[in-house]
């Protein structure tokens, strides 16, 4: 199904099959439905897409969540756009709420890949006229495309429920290293709170491998809001929670938009050590991956507005006011 302007323009929402469920509250909020598709993988692991209404001359907005598996949705999403093209829809638009490969967005040795802008280069080959992510783990990552990219924010949403939930007199921001410092500074001004910086080294020769060190900033008797763009095995996470609870913080709250969960970060964060965790769902979050101690906002919303504004060729730096 597709939403029809009086000038004409239709706009398509079509979701690959990695987190349908996103896809489907995207178009519900939008006041359409996504666009009937066939997609299934072959014996070999070859995967097959076809739209089954005709998309020609449409803007088209192709969602599509890189979880685990990430390399098959990839494909998925690729071959998605490119039947789209060969379909002569009008516009295209990639959406992916968690972009795939973003950590690897430069070289750290000599002979390594730089993944992320090879990823922009294949959905720029496929068909791809426009980009839309969520808190890109690196903002460099927005000028590898050659066309537009709306880089939208999570904070606001999740921050406006932290100020909601817990005291401000009692809560501290905390940057778990010093990457994450602009970041938890525009959070500690949102929420009128002191900013903490945990320092930590990472071995680059053991990935996922972090050892926290000394805390800049008072936490004793405080609530700290551990703020990051994702948790993957939590290893970074858990270790700063044990440096601020070494240091008298009273709780540990962590915030990330995109919750990758790989193994063993549920084991992890639900041992005791993080007293609770508030996600977005830009990934899907099965049940066996859930715990009394998490919480899920959807990221939804957001998607739509953005969606709407490029649909009606508005601003989309509006949904974030005072952020350039």
């Amino acid at each position: 199904m597709s939403i029809e302007t009086p000038n004409s323009k239709r706009l398509v929402i079509v979701s690959g099959r990695a987190h349908p469920g996103l896809a489907e509250e995207v178009a519900s909020l939008l006041g359409t439905s996504l666009t009937p598709t066939t997609a299934y993988d072959f014996a070999n692991g070859e995967t097959f897409v076809r739209y089954e209404e005709s998309v020609r001359g449409v803007d088209a907005f192709v969602i599509q969540s890189h979880a685990a598996g990430i390399n098959n949705w990839m494909m998925e999403q690729l071959l998605m756009v490119d039947a789209l093209k060969r379909a002569s829809a009008k516009r295209i638009t990639v959406v992916a709420p968690f972009f795939p490969y973003a950590r690897q967005d430069k070289k750290h040795k000599g002979r390594e890949p730089i993944s992320a802008r090879l990823m922009t280069d294949l959905f720029k080959v496929a068909g791809a006229n426009r980009l839309m992510s969520v808190d890109l783990h690196t903002p460099q990552i927005q000028g590898f495309f050659d066309g537009p990219v709306d880089h939208l924010w999570a904070l606001p949403m999740l921050a406006d429920h932290c100020g909601e939930k817990f005291a401000q007199e009692d809560l501290v921001v905390v940057s778990p290293d010093s990457g994450r410092v602009r970041v938890a500074d525009i959070w500690a001004e949102r929420l009128g709170t002191p900013l903490a910086i945990i320092h930590k080294r990472r071995d680059p020769d053991r990935p996922n491998q972090v050892e926290a060190h000394e805390l800049v900033g008072n936490v004793k008797g405080k609530t700290c809001l551990l703020v990051d763009d994702m948790i993957d095995t939590a290893g970074t996470i858990v270790a700063a929670a044990k440096a601020l609870k070494d240091n008298g913080a009273a709780r540990v709250v962590v915030t990330a938009t995109h919750a990758v969960f790989s193994n063993p970060a549920v084991e992890r964060l639900s041992s005791g050590v993080v007293d609770e965790v508030i996600v977005t769902n830009t990934l899907p979050i099965p049940e066996d991956k859930r715990w009394p101690g998490l919480t899920v906002l959807s990221i939804a919303p957001l998607i739509a507005e953005a969606i709407q504004a490029v649909f009606n060729d508005d601003s989309v730096n509006k949904l974030f006011p005072g952020h350039a």
